[in-house]
């Protein structure tokens, strides 16, 4: 495994969006591993692929609840008309705070590095990081959601 570059706000590839995984295959795994170390690496608590200059769509994720979540091809099905404000950063946007309103609760499906469709209930900050990363897959950066920066 090995640490990757970040690309900071500014580079083009954090505002296009992420091309679909067709198959699971040895470089995706890579991929995968290396962006928990670089993730881990910048304390960060989720990464995606284009932060990493990679314009595929796959999300690392850990908030510490005891699971390294690796989502190949993630998407959101469905959000919580409750809403959560709070504090948000972005390893890619590494001098910005800002609160940014996500929903509380998502359910969200996504590829395992087994090939297994998996679907999820988060809530909280997984919910929060889910939402977070998968705008990165769609071009979206968080400072696109900020209503009041710190």
């Amino acid at each position: 495994m090995a640490l990757r570059n970040l690309r900071y706000d500014g580079d083009e590839i954090l505002r296009k969006k992420s091309k679909e995984i067709s198959s699971i295959d040895d470089r995706i795994l890579m991929l995968l591993d290396d962006m928990v170390d670089t993730m881990y690496e910048n304390d960060g608590v989720g990464l995606a692929a284009p932060q990493v200059g990679i314009l595929k769509r796959a999300v690392v994720i850990d908030v510490e609840d005891g699971n390294i979540y690796k989502m190949i091809n993630p998407r959101v099905l469905s959000i919580s008309d409750e809403e959560q404000t709070a504090q948000e950063g972005c390893l890619s946007v590494p001098e910005t705070k800002g609160m940014v309103s996500r929903p509380i609760k998502v359910t969200a499906e996504y590829t395992d590095v087994e090939g297994n469709l998996v679907t999820i209930e988060a809530e909280g900050l997984l919910a929060r990081a889910i939402c977070h990363e998968v705008d990165h897959l769609n071009g979206i950066l968080f400072t696109d959601k900020i209503i009041k920066s710190n």
